[in-house]
């Protein structure tokens, strides 16, 4: 394990936050970040129990509150001067196909206050760590990434609750990537273009076979792959499908 630095992951769940942890668990302690205690605590006792370091804790990305709740915890357990070693946001909401006049505010806020809002206080709770990450030195550049989707980049009929929040959350990634990159952060954007092989989603796209569903743990080894670049060859954005997904 790096001495004095840590990984952190919000929007641990089922899926893509729970493979990216097991992943950067294999080398950092993680920190893991949900809204319910029961999606991240058979996870953390998963990573404690086989030699990793794990802790969770409760936490709202849309309130700045309750992330510098999630920092003094952080910093209560591993000490005032830890660091970063990677940032991973992967918390969104507002997920929902309906005609646009039949959607409630109430959806659109959902998606602008986690996708968006939740962003841009993640980054600010944890971009001072990641900074911190650099000063102690690690064999890879400290990481922020950000989970996108389809409808980061395609605003689909029907989807306009899900795609605001998570346009805005690419903007944010971009603009974070050409201001903390010459600061030696590595700041990307993942697009995950198609569904995600979940428990949720174990009925979905039987008929096409079982490569018609992105593996999660294929996409923590895509995240890892952009933690460990070297700071001569960062990339901004990744965008990942199913060999079958129509683009």
């Amino acid at each position: 394990m790096a001495s004095k630095l840590i990984a952190i992951v919000a929007g641990v769940g089922p899926g893509t936050g729970a493979s990216v942890a097991r992943k950067f668990a294999k080398t950092y302690p993680v920190v893991l970040l949900a809204r319910k205690p029961e999606n991240f605590e058979s996870l953390a006792n998963e990573i404690n129990k086989s030699g990793g370091k794990a802790i969770g804790v409760s936490t709202d990305v849309s309130s700045q509150e309750s992330l510098k709740n999630a920092l003094d915890v952080i910093k209560k357990e591993f000490g005032n001067d830890i660091g970063a070693a990677a940032a991973i946001f992967n918390a969104s909401g507002g997920f929902l196909r309906k005609p646009f006049l039949e959607i409630d505010a109430s959806v659109f806020e959902q998606s602008l206050n986690v996708s968006a809002l939740g962003g841009i206080l993640f980054s600010q709770a944890f971009l001072p760590l990641l900074l911190k990450g650099k000063e102690l030195g690690n064999e890879h550049p400290p990481t922020l990434i950000f989970t996108g989707a389809t409808a980061s980049v395609k605003s689909n009929a029907q989807m306009a609750s899900f795609s605001t929040g998570k346009w805005a959350l690419r903007a944010l990634s971009q603009s974070l990537a050409r201001e903390f990159g010459p600061q030696g952060v590595h700041v990307a954007h993942a697009i995950i273009d198609g569904v995600i092989d979940i428990p949720r989603t174990k009925e979905w796209l039987k008929d096409l076979g079982p490569e018609a569903k992105l593996s999660s743990d294929g996409i923590a080894s895509d995240y890892w792959y952009l933690h460990t670049q070297p700071a001569t060859n960062f990339t901004w954005e990744i965008d990942t499908r199913p060999a079958v997904e129509k683009w």
